[in-house]
């Protein structure tokens, strides 16, 4: 299992860093990106104790644990000089939090995240057609979510990546210890988005290889 969206007690997270990954260990994963909330008010405070955090787990366990950051409530103006700051502090996966039918998120942020230098669009219920094309054209990954709210518009998600042809990727936005899930039933949530055994085996694919480039392997 490889998880590239979770937050830690650096943000709304139950976790210190540590336990959080040592659970995810304990549930089979193999990589793990911590990516805690994030504006320009926190951002230079979160990302190097993030950095430092998982090269001192990387040291003593072999889960890849990487230091992200997920741009939340940002102005869609703000989405992309802020992603090009947590890269130069050394944010290995910048997701940005997309426009849900569970949060007044602001319109326009989707479509921001996607031009912007960032990995995830995390849990774009409100994806139009425009942007899905745009999805497909670019490098953002398109995220199917393990969490409860978000979850509600996976299958239109689904849909319009299989139309368009974006890529899609598996998270859990965990918040908790009961939010981590393990192989098994990231499957299931993802058949219940009505995706094809192929097209799991594809986004399961898609999340290797961001962990492979966050490594630089």
């Amino acid at each position: 299992m490889i998880d590239l969206h979770t937050h830690s007690i650096f943000s709304d997270g139950e976790l210190i860093p540590s336990e959080l990954v040592q659970r995810a260990v304990a549930k089979g994963y193999r990589a793990i990106a911590i990516t805690d909330h994030a504006d320009h008010s926190n951002l230079d405070f979160i990302i190097p104790r993030m950095v430092t955090v998982c090269a001192k787990i990387r040291e003593v366990i072999s889960i890849r644990a990487l230091p992200g950051i997920e741009l939340t409530h940002v102005h869609p103006d703000h989405i992309a000089p802020l992603a090009k700051q947590a890269r130069a502090l050394g944010a290995r996966i910048v997701v940005v939090h997309g426009e849900t039918i569970v949060e007044p998120v602001m319109p326009g942020t989707n479509r921001a995240a996607l031009q912007a230098p960032v990995d995830i669009l995390a849990h774009p219920g409100l994806l139009s057609e425009e942007d899905a094309r745009m999805a497909a054209d670019g490098p953002v990954f398109l995220e199917i979510s393990a969490r409860q709210g978000h979850s509600l518009c996976n299958g239109r998600v689904a849909a319009l990546a299989r139309r368009f042809g974006a890529k899609l990727i598996l998270n859990t936005d965990t918040h908790s210890p009961r939010d981590l899930v393990d192989r098994d039933m990231a499957v299931m949530i993802a058949k219940g988005a009505g995706m094809s055994g192929e097209e799991i085996e594809s986004m399961f694919g898609n999340a290797e290889f961001l962990v492979r480039k966050a490594m630089g392997t």
